[in-house]
């Protein structure tokens, strides 16, 4: 399946699948919960995300796990801009995982050049006019709510049908503020305000959303929709650290359905299923063994 032409920053133009892995440097993420809190300790998770095949890093300074509540600014600086920093010297390609424009503005300064804001804007409108005047690539989310109040959020009539008109409303008001379209990407958002049902539609009916007209970031690692579809017999979700297998599996569907990019917490298996899928999408990438 044909992708839509995807911004990519210099040095990404790889022709498939982007996957992106993730650093929390945060001491409450439900996936990793604080391991890589410490400046040093997220520089080096990331570092070994690339080594284990990550193109880019999304560095973030505040959880978005369902009840959580918000950081003050000044923390989330203070985790994030570091550690930007850092991973940019290293010569690593950044993301900055943010809702807040001057973290967006700092982070990008600091060398970031995507800001992935889960809020598509609704937290704070001003980061539209970062990426306007910085020209980064924007990641806008589907989201309803703070993570305090997401669940509460969860009513649709076609989950499908109503992201892609809030995401349409989305795009409609970065163009109102001067961002170009081929800045931005869209993000269905799975987990958030999304009861676990609700998910499945969207990765099933996924080139309606690529239909938009911009690429697609897939963000279903570790989510608790896997968790709950991995259940054993006595109905317990299984942690998120065991969930990564059926984050690969997603991934490798989603390459293959054109996905822009997937947000993994493992990259090692992600990196392989997007090869799986292009090598089964495009039998040209598949090379002759001796």
């Amino acid at each position: 399946m044909a992708r839509h032409p995807a911004p990519l920053p210099p040095g990404l133009a790889l022709g498939r699948t982007l996957v992106m892995g993730v650093v929390n440097v945060t001491p409450d993420s439900f996936s990793d919960g604080g391991r890589w809190f410490e400046p040093a300790d997220a520089v080096r998770h990331g570092l070994g995300l690339l080594a284990q095949g990550a193109d880019l890093l999304d560095v973030g300074g505040e959880s978005t796990r369902p009840g959580s509540a918000r950081v003050p600014q000044a923390d989330e600086l203070d985790r994030v801009v570091p550690v930007v920093e850092e991973l940019v010297a290293r010569g690593a390609v950044v993301s900055v995982d943010t809702t807040r424009a001057e973290v967006a503005a700092r982070a990008v300064a600091a060398g970031a050049v995507i800001v992935n804001d889960v809020s598509g804007g609704l937290a704070d409108p001003e980061i539209y006019d970062v990426v306007a005047q910085t020209g980064v690539v924007y990641v806008a989310m589907h989201w309803r709510g703070h993570a305090d109040v997401m669940d509460s959020l969860a009513t649709y009539d076609d989950v499908v049908v109503d992201v892609r008109r809030e995401l349409s409303e989305r795009v409609a008001a970065l163009a109102a503020r001067g961002v170009r379209p081929e800045q931005v990407v869209l993000d269905p958002g799975l987990g958030f305000a999304k009861p676990g049902a609700a998910n499945w539609p969207l990765l099933r009916r996924l080139d309606e959303l690529i239909a938009l007209g911009h690429p697609v970031l897939v963000g279903a690692s570790r989510k608790r929709f896997l968790g709950t579809l991995l259940a054993g017999p006595d109905g317990q979700a299984v942690p998120p650290l065991e969930r990564d297998g059926a984050t690969a599996a997603i991934t490798a569907l989603a390459a293959a359905h054109g996905a822009w990019g997937v947000r993994v917490h493992d990259a090692a298996g992600s990196a392989a299923a997007v090869r799986v899928a292009q090598a089964w999408t495009d039998p040209r990438e598949v090379l002759e063994l001796p």
